[in-house]
């Protein structure tokens, strides 16, 4: 028998009324994870360091129509981020979901011919923004019975070549989703992380600025690798965003400190290529 505690799965998966923050919106799984928020009611606040695409962002959920804004921010800048936070919430009146996207990927390189300045910046971006945006964020998420999703990857649960302030940056952001979740919970706030794997975009804009031998060289090298694991092919970002947004909504309200791979299977078996 259902409990009738348990909201229906039409009204759980609703967000009608609520406020969502993305961070890194601008293009890839987070600009997909603004849409399908916003296709379930909430009002969103796109927050890139991309202004142009940020803009664009918000123009488009708006010219669909939905409720959207766009606020600059580096998140990791501890000043920026709490001014994003003030100003979401004067604008909308509160936030009910966080979801911090923004990473950076640092290139390829091994660990002793990784300049500091390289590794400071990722930890800058995918660990460092993180902490301060649910810093932030946490008072509102508190009075409200908010979520956090953070996006991790499943770089950042098993080792990866060329890839040691990457893979350390969102381990990090796995072990951060639990913490939180345990001192939150309580508190009535739900953690959860998604760990995606091989995803058809462009992190950073890095293959842009390649030339069209190298973007295609690069392209080819993701999708040799994506067709080694068991679902055979790279994710498109809707796939991603579709977690993200579940675990955001009432749905998963029995769910905190879970790390949720969405990753066709690559880290359920050996890579034999």
């Amino acid at each position: 028998m259902t409990d009738q505690r348990i909201p229906a799965l039409a009204s759980a998966v609703s967000l009608e009324g609520q406020v969502a923050l993305v961070t890194g919106a601008s293009s890839g799984i987070g600009q997909a994870t603004a849409a399908v928020l916003a296709g379930a009611g909430a009002r969103v606040v796109v927050a890139d360091v991309n202004v142009d695409g940020g803009e664009a962002t918000a123009q488009a959920l708006r010219d669909r129509g939905d409720e959207a804004i766009f606020l600059a921010c580096d998140v990791a800048d501890g000043a920026q981020v709490q001014a994003m936070m003030e100003e979401a919430v004067a604008r909308f009146g509160g936030l009910d979901i966080l979801v911090n996207n923004a990473g950076i990927s640092g290139g390829a390189s091994l660990l002793h011919e990784l300049d500091l300045e390289t590794w400071d910046q990722v930890m800058a971006v995918n660990l460092r923004g993180p902490f301060l945006c649910a810093k932030y964020a946490l008072p509102q998420l508190m009075a409200r019975g908010g979520a956090i999703v953070n996006v991790a990857s499943t770089y950042g649960l098993v080792g990866a070549p060329g890839a040691p302030a990457y893979c350390a940056s969102k381990g990090g952001v796995v072990a951060l989703t639990r913490q939180l979740a345990v001192d939150y919970g309580p508190r009535g706030v739900r953690v959860n992380a998604v760990c995606p794997g091989y995803v058809d975009t462009d992190m950073g804009g890095g293959r842009a600025r390649l030339g069209p031998e190298g973007q295609a060289a690069a392209i080819a090298r993701r999708e040799t690798a994506a067709a080694r694991q068991p679902l055979g092919r790279q994710a498109h970002v809707d796939e991603v965003a579709r977690v993200i947004v579940f675990l955001a909504t009432g749905a998963a309200s029995f769910m905190t400190g879970s790390i949720v791979t969405v990753d066709g299977g690559c880290t359920t078996t050996f890579n034999h290529g």
